[in-house]
């Protein structure tokens, strides 16, 4: 195997901005930078200032969200898995445009290195077939591949690494990506055996501005009897639901936790019931709990969250002091508790640099 890559270019294209990082061959940040407002379209400007700035860039590693049924691995990029990946824009129409139009703009600057396409769905790829087979007929699921794919692995993928490290191997983890998106995972081992987001990631937790899991029913009835169209309804669902849905207003836990307004506190109460309900159904995928992980913006920087999350979750052995400064990779379990508790910082660029020197 050739010798680890000394600097890794990694690449998010979020919805509304890009990032930009070079880790070096002990993971530290070299480099970084954010490309505000992007649109998707020519920043091969903004990427090629970035990148003239940098000692070098050996190999480039970008997050692509969804990976369907065949890109199942860290894969190097060519002509073909660029249009595979674009082909699954209707899987993820969100992100999948932008992870392409990143791959484009980066591609352009550095068009002789090495790039590697790193898939969120990847981790829940071998989930077992109870947890991820869809109760719909059969030959539909064969046809179109239909499936809880699940996302977020990435993320997840680090925190069972950093578990690992922190409290030893193979234990039984529910690791909580809260960030505008959210999702659980139960994870045993280095292995992802339930997760909460589905075939898209609009199932599962309730998010900042999307709704999580709702009646099926309730959509059919919306579209029959509500006079809602597709299109009115995939922009809601999506955009105008969740916890900015359930307040009018903002999605942004920030200005949530402290508000004083009722149906704001209620959106809260709401939020936390999913929380709850869904970290004891991960815990029940695997017969028991011993470590619950908080990473993501909210799980990480909103320590209201994680208090009333846990105050709800005493039957599993969950006890956390809120009162511990968080600093980094921090625990935060009550001494006796018996499911020990931490926050991790979300760091998916070290898990796609690991994963990108797998292949390169």
């Amino acid at each position: 195997m050739a010798e680890p890559m000394t600097c890794v270019l990694v690449v998010n294209a979020g919805s509304s901005s890009l990032k930009l990082a070079l880790l070096d061959d002990d993971d530290e940040v070299v480099g970084a930078t954010t490309v505000e407002r992007w649109s998707g379209g020519d920043e091969t400007d903004d990427v090629m200032a970035f990148v003239d700035g940098l000692p070098r860039v050996d190999a480039v590693g970008h997050r692509i969200v969804h990976g369907g049924a065949d890109l199942t691995s860290p894969v190097l990029l060519d002509r073909d898995v660029r249009d595979r990946i674009a082909g699954l824009a209707e899987l993820a129409p969100l992100h999948q445009p932008r992870g392409v139009a990143g791959i484009d703009a980066v591609s352009a600057v550095l068009p002789d290195v090495p790039s590697v396409a790193c898939f969120d769905t990847a981790f829940h790829h071998d989930l077992p077939a109870a947890a991820r087979t869809y109760a719909l007929p059969r030959e539909w699921n064969e046809r179109w591949a239909l499936r809880r794919y699940g996302f977020h692995g990435l993320s997840h993928a680090h925190v069972a690494r950093r578990v690992a490290e922190l409290a030893g191997p193979g234990r039984r983890i529910v690791s909580c990506h809260l960030g505008s998106g959210a999702s659980l995972a139960a994870v045993v081992g280095d292995r992802s055996v339930d997760t909460t987001m589905g075939f898209t990631p609009l199932a599962g937790l309730v998010m900042a501005t999307r709704s999580g899991d709702i009646d099926p029913g309730l959509v059919l009835w919306l579209l029959h009897h509500g006079g809602v169209s597709a299109d009115e309804l995939s922009d809601l669902l999506e955009h105008h639901s969740g916890l900015a849905g359930l307040t009018g207003g903002s999605g942004d836990l920030r200005d949530i936790v402290d508000s004083d307004d009722e149906a704001t506190r209620q959106a809260l109460d709401v939020y936390l019931h999913r929380l709850r309900r869904e970290i004891a159904a991960m815990t029940a995928a695997m017969n028991g709990l011993d470590v619950l992980v908080f990473t993501g913006g909210v799980g990480e920087h909103q320590p209201v969250v994680r208090a009333r999350a846990a105050d709800g979750l005493a039957f599993l052995g969950v006890a956390i002091d809120a009162a511990v400064p968080v600093d980094g990779d921090t625990e935060i379990t009550v001494p006796g508790a018996a499911t020990r508790t931490f926050v991790v910082t979300a760091r998916e660029d070290v898990e796609i640099a690991r994963q990108v020197r797998t292949v390169v």
